[in-house]
């Protein structure tokens, strides 16, 4: 598996960690021949690319685009997004940030959050997830 990380702010982001995040999903999902890439940006980025492939002109924390092949897609996450959110959420920017990371990643597999139904779901995956793999406390 090959997992490319590239942090386009000034924000410290736990790069090694990161990956080995992504690593365990992958091997949960039987996905250890999948590549993924994922990259960190700011508001600016984040806004201008939801503008031209969702057609909405306003900033999201995160952005999910699936791939062909080995490469199983990209995960675009942007941090100051996941600060304020973080704070709103009362939880740690890496609590936060491994939240949505997975919640991309889920994306990537075929989840997806368009009702709240699937919405629920997908949180409830994710908190799973993190509970019982990477044995994160809240």
């Amino acid at each position: 598996m090959i997992v490319e990380i590239n942090n386009k702010t000034k924000l410290k982001v736990n790069l090694k960690s990161i990956k080995q995040i992504v690593e365990v999903f992958l091997l949960k999902y039987n996905l250890k021949d999948k590549e993924v890439s994922i990259a960190f940006v700011g508001d600016k980025t984040i806004q201008n690319l939801n503008n031209k492939y969702r057609r909405i002109n306003k900033i999201t924390d995160v952005l999910s685009f699936s791939g062909n092949d080995n490469f199983l897609g990209e995960i675009i996450i942007d941090c100051n997004q996941i600060k304020r959110q973080a704070k709103k959420n009362e939880k740690t920017f890496e609590q936060e940030l491994i939240f949505i990371l997975i919640h991309g990643l889920l994306h990537l597999v075929g989840y997806n959050d368009q009702t709240d139904k699937d919405r629920n779901h997908m949180i409830n995956l994710g908190e799973q997830f993190i509970k019982n793999k990477l044995k994160i406390n809240d």
